[in-house]
C-alpha cells in the first residue's frame, strides 16, 4: 500500500484497514522523505521509492506468498513497477495513478527551476472534496523530488507491459492533481485484464474523499478475487 509524493501512509491508512478487517495482512509503508520535511523530501530520489517499495513488497511475499500491489497517485505509478518487475504479484489496484510520463520539455522546465534556485513549488496535498477531510502532506512540492519522479516515469512507461496481472484503475471525474488520461496510459499500456471504475464525487486524494467507502469496497473485492480461495474471515 504505497501513498503518493508530499502526501504520508495517512492518505491510505482507511484502506489499508478496509483490507485488514476483510482478513489481509498489509504492508503501507512511509516513502523515504515523507512524515518528517519538505527539506528532506528535496534529497530523495526515485530510485529511494521504488527500493522502499520492493522492500515492503518482499517482506510481504515471504509472509504471505501471494501479494497485491495498491497505490495512490506516485503510489500507483510504484506499485506499477512492483507488478511489472514481479510476474507472480496476483493484481494491481491503483487510485488517480501517476504514471504518464511528462513532456520533455516539462524536464527542462524543473531544470531551470533548480539552475535559479528556485527549489520548492506550492504544494499538491489535500485535493479532497469533502470538507471535513484534510490530507496530511507538506504544502511544498520540492522541485528535485519532482524532477526525480518525472524522470522515473519516463523509465517506468516501457515497462508497463511486463504488467500481466488483473489491474483495478479507480479515476476521479474532477481530479486537479493527475489527469484522469493517466489512468488511461496505464489501462492501455498493461498486459493483464483491466477493469476501470469512475469515483464521480472525489477529488485526486479519493481514498478520504466522499467516495471512500465504495473505494475501500471495490478494492477489497478486488484484492479477494485474483488469490482465487484464500481463506478470508
Amino acid at each position: 500500500m504505497l501513498h503518493g509524493l508530499t502526501g504520508s501512509t495517512q492518505s491510505v491508512a482507511g484502506l489499508a484497514a478496509a483490507l485488514e478487517a476483510a482478513g489481509f495482512e498489509v504492508a503501507a509503508p512511509m516513502l523515504p522523505g515523507h512524515g518528517t520535511s519538505a527539506e528532506d523530501l528535496a534529497g530523495r530520489t526515485w530510485d529511494e521509492w521504488v527500493a522502499c517499495a520492493e522492500d515492503a513488497y518482499r517482506r510481504l511475499e515471504a509472509r504471505c506468498g501471494s501479494v497485491v500491489a495498491v497505490g495512490l497517485s506516485m503510489g500507483g505509478a510504484l506499485a506499477a513497477s512492483v507488478a511489472a518487475a514481479h510476474g507472480e504479484v496476483v493484481g494491481l489496484a491503483v487510485v488517480n495513478p501517476l504514471v504518464d510520463p511528462p513532456a520533455p520539455a516539462f524536464l527542462d522546465v524543473l531544470e531551470g527551476f533548480l539552475a535559479v534556485g528556485e527549489d520548492f513549488l506550492p504544494g499538491v496535498g489535500s485535493d479532497i472534496a469533502d470538507p471535513d477531510m484534510q490530507e496530511v502532506a507538506y504544502d511544498r512540492l520540492p522541485v528535485a523530488a519532482l524532477l526525480s519522479m518525472s524522470r522515473g516515469l519516463v523509465a517506468l512507461r516501457p515497462r508497463l507491459a511486463d504488467v500481466r496481472c488483473p489491474v483495478l484503475i479507480l479515476s476521479s471525474r474532477h481530479d486537479h492533481v493527475v489527469p484522469s488520461v493517466s489512468g488511461d496510459v496505464l489501462a492501455e499500456a498493461v498486459s493483464g485484464p483491466v477493469e476501470r471504475v469512475w469515483l464521480e464525487r472525489s477529488f485526486h486524494v479519493a481514498t478520504l474523499d466522499l467516495d471512500r467507502d465504495e473505494l475501500e469496497r471495490r478494492v477489497v473485492t478486488f484484492a479477494s478475487e485474483p488469490g482465487g480461495g484464500w481463506d478470508l474471515p
